[in-house]
This record gives structure tokens, C-alpha cells and sequence, in this order.
């Protein structure tokens, strides 16, 4: 299944290239439009390079205090470690490939590679958002229960970080059977969720994803540390 999918989403990111005969880059009917001059690359690439490298430097120093010191291995940290593993991951199996994309101008790994670069990144990422509104409706509901937080009652929060990570899979595992498709996007150094085609089977995935992967979370968050605010000023 995912081989049939790096075809359909990559077409073009054989050995042939494009009309130019430049090697792997993206072409057929899916290609992105859009091109960036060799500096626009370089820019984009250097980007990159000091988002990745910081994001995992920073990342792995949370998760190494975390494990080195017990005072921080609180219930609520649990929640801050997770949103951590994520984002190191993205930095790890993700921002890799694009950097050296941008490098070359061109994807470098296939159609294959196109399609596991996009599911990642948008688990991923969605699984930071959905952890962040976890955290945010968890730090609602012990500020404003009646009772004193359990610091040693780790069973909430373990299934918060379950219901992010598992819900995060849900959203993203359907382009890779048929519901809409992750391919090139930009300038073609990078892949995501087809977001152009205007068919309904992909329409229905942008906007199912958009609502339950952006919309809600939001709503939550706002909704969250809006009723904290307030409490706050009473």
C-alpha cells in the first residue's frame, strides 16, 4: 500500500528527473509550480540546518533533565517530555531529509521516501497540538478543581499522552490508503498532505483534518487558559 501511494504522489521522483534531466527531481503531473532559485534553496536550507540542530540540541537536554532529575518527574512534565519526543523526532526523521534537499534543490529519496517524510512530520506535528491542548485543559481542570493536585497520580495524564499519540495516527494514517495522499509540496524539497487537489476524496480529508487536528485543539487551548485568565483576575 504505501509503495502504490509513492507512485501516485510522487510520480515523478524516478531516476528521469524532469524535461532538464536533472536527477530525482520532482516532475510528472504532481510537481509542484513553484521553483526557488539556488539561493532561495540555500536560504531555505540554512534554515533548516539551525532549526534542526537546535531543536534537537534543546529537545535532548529536556529529556536529560527530565531523566536525571526525579524533582522534575512530575505528572504535568509528563505531558512537556512527550511534546519534547516529538519535536526531537521531527528533527531527527524529518528536518534531515528536507535540509539536504534544499542543499541539492531537488527531493532526494524517492517517491517512497516522499511519502514516509510527509506522514511523520504530520504525526508528528499534529501530536505536539493535541499534546499541547491536553496540557492545557489538564492545567484548567487542576486549577480549577476543588481538591489539591495528586502529584504521584500519574494515570491521568498517562492516558492524555495515549489519547495524543493515538489520535495523532488516526488522522494520519489515511492518506496512506486512499484518503487524499501526502506528495511534493513547494518548491519540491519538501512533502506533506496533497493540499491542491480539488477532487472530493481529497477535499474531505483537508477539511476533516484542518477541524479535528487544528480547529479543535485551538478552541481548547483558548478555551482553557481563557476560563484560567479569568479565574485569575477574580
Amino acid at each position: 500500500m504505501l509503495e502504490s501511494n509513492a507512485s501516485l504522489s510522487c510520480a515523478g521522483c524516478s531516476a528521469g528527473g524532469g524535461d532538464d534531466g536533472s536527477t530525482g527531481r520532482l516532475g510528472g503531473p504532481e510537481a509542484p509550480p513553484h521553483d526557488l532559485s539556488p539561493t532561495g534553496h540555500l536560504v531555505v536550507a540554512v534554515c533548516l540546518g539551525f532549526i534542526g540542530t537546535f531543536g534537537f540540541m534543546n529537545n535532548a537536554l529536556v529529556l536529560l533533565l527530565f531523566c536525571r532529575y526525579r524533582l522534575l518527574r512530575s505528572p504535568i512534565n509528563c505531558l512537556l517530555v512527550s511534546i519534547s519526543v516529538s519535536d526531537l523526532l521531527v528533527c531527527v526523521l524529518g528536518t534531515p531529509f528536507s535540509f539536504a534537499a534544499s542543499t541539492r534543490g531537488r527531493w532526494l529519496i524517492g517517491g517512497a521516501g516522499c511519502v514516509w517524510y510527509g506522514f511523520v512530520n504530520s504525526f508528528l506535528g499534529i501530536v505536539s497540538l493535541i499534546s499541547l491542548a491536553v496540557l492545557s485543559y489538564e492545567r484548567y481542570c487542576t486549577m480549577m478543581g476543588a481538591t489539591q493536585a495528586d502529584a504521584t497520580n500519574y494515570r491521568k495524564v498517562i492516558m492524555g499522552i495515549t489519547f495524543s499519540w493515538i489520535y495523532s495516527m488516526l488522522w494520519t494514517v489515511p492518506p496512506l490508503f486512499g484518503w487524499s495522499r501526502y506528495g511534493p509540496e513547494g518548491p519540491g524539497t519538501t512533502c506533506s498532505v496533497n493540499w491542491t487537489t480539488k477532487t472530493a476524496n481529497n477535499v474531505s480529508y483537508i477539511i476533516c483534518l484542518f477541524f479535528f487536528c487544528l480547529i479543535l485543539p485551538f478552541i481548547v487551548i483558548v478555551y482553557s487558559y481563557g476560563k484560567l485568565l479569568q479565574a485569575i483576575k477574580q
